[in-house]
């Protein structure tokens, strides 16, 4: 889905997000998505440009097997002018744990580059010790 570059878009996707998911997998891993989901589009919102048209563009996929549900959650925006990162910060700082708090609770995580800007992506999976 694409939505304005700014705080209510990104609301508008969370709870889409949320709503889509929420009869499909258990609770544990709808709370996960949807923080994930939130720290990327606020890094989105807070970080980077927006695509064309003033918009940034959520994206989800659920894959089921036999032993483990996978959520991937992709954040596409225009781009910012460096890659985005784990920083390390100290513990009075008012932010910054943003991509920490998405490695701890994806499987896996990454940034890729293509013509209209970048994604930032993750992948959470239910069970969690799963590599289905």
């Amino acid at each position: 889905m694409t939505v304005p570059h700014h705080a209510q878009g990104t609301r508008a996707a969370r709870h889409r997000l949320r709503a889509e998911l929420a009869e499909s997998v258990p609770a544990v891993l709808l709370t996960d998505a949807t923080t994930v989901a939130a720290e990327l589009l606020g890094n989105a919102v807070r970080h980077a440009a927006p695509l064309p048209g003033g918009t940034v563009r959520l994206s989800w996929r659920l894959c089921t097997d036999t032993t483990s549900q996978v959520v991937e959650i992709r954040v596409t925006d225009g781009g910012a002018g460096a890659t985005p990162r784990i920083r390390r910060v100290g513990p009075d700082s008012a932010d910054g744990r943003g991509l920490y708090l998405v490695a701890a609770l994806a499987a896996d995580w990454g940034v890729a580059r293509d013509g209209l800007g970048q994604s930032v992506w993750a992948k959470l999976r239910h069970p969690a010790g799963c590599t289905a």
